[in-house]
């Protein structure tokens, strides 16, 4: 575990993995941490990739922004961390809201972007109706705190019969949502009600991009990535069988492969500028 104070926040980050391989920069979702990509980071890391996995900021051990916290501010912390890392490039991907901060990434600093992973996310703005729910939700995350909605939510999180099937996975996962300060997971969602249209952005993007998706995700069901993979010229789509919205927590070995296979197959060797 390592931490830098940048941009006024402190960022606490795993750098695993040889210093000269290839960096792969993991983006956590909402109201996770960087422990949600923990089977990931060792996969990449035993390859001979560089895995960095951020705590956002307002998630796990990362110092809360109350109020509003933007996707474009997440952006710029996580560009900010690879100028502390001195990394000019680096695969890029995300989960979730972490596949919005991804898209924002892009459309902020496409020059430090060699190849995006998107998985179980979406690309358009929000729905009036969504800034409404965003904002309702945050109102209730402060007066009643995290638990309340980590037990509502968790069959959704997860493919409600792996809630059955994986009860290690499931608590892996209400534990992160249980964890999180009520204060950085209401910033978050107050700044993502008014994101931007990433659709434009992602018809601009001439880096490869694997795109994944659980069969069972019911946030951004497989309609939502087949929209995504319509948009992006170089695109590769992976559905995650028996996982719903995180299938790198439900299905880890099968994300895996997919993902060390785009990054052995579709993506330039790091000799490449």
């Amino acid at each position: 575990m390592n931490a830098i104070t940048l941009r006024g926040a402190t960022i606490d980050y795993d750098d695993l993995g040889p210093s000269t391989g290839r960096a792969v920069l993991l983006i956590h979702g909402h109201p996770f941490n960087r422990t949600l990509w923990a089977p990931q980071a060792k996969a990449l890391s035993e390859a001979g990739y560089r895995v960095i996995t951020p705590d956002l900021r307002g998630y796990g051990r990362s110092s809360v922004t109350p109020g509003k916290v933007f996707l474009s501010d997440f952006a710029d912390d996580l560009a900010a961390l690879l100028d502390h890392l001195g990394i000019e490039r680096a695969v890029v991907g995300g989960v979730s809201m972490g596949g919005q901060i991804t898209m924002e990434f892009q459309r902020r600093h496409p020059q430090r972007v060699q190849a995006l992973v998107l998985s179980d996310t979406s690309a358009p703005a929000e729905t009036d109706e969504g800034k409404k729910f965003r904002n309702h939700l945050a109102d209730r995350l402060l007066a009643e705190g995290m638990d309340g909605y980590a037990d509502e939510v968790i069959d959704k999180m997860l493919a409600a019969y792996n809630v059955v099937e994986m009860p290690a996975v499931a608590d892996r996962v209400l534990g992160m949502m249980r964890a999180t300060d009520p204060r950085g997971a209401a910033a978050a969602l107050r700044g993502r009600a008014e994101r931007p249209d990433y659709r434009d952005t992602l018809a601009s993007v001439r880096v490869p991009v694997l795109i994944v998706v659980g069969a069972d995700d019911v946030y951004t069901p497989i309609a939502e990535a087949e929209a995504i993979r319509g948009l992006v010229p170089q695109s590769t789509m992976t559905v995650i069988e028996r996982a719903g919205h995180l299938p790198s927590a439900e299905q880890p070995e099968r994300f895996n492969t997919a993902l060390l296979d785009f990054l052995t197959t579709q993506v330039t060797p790091l000799t490449e500028p």
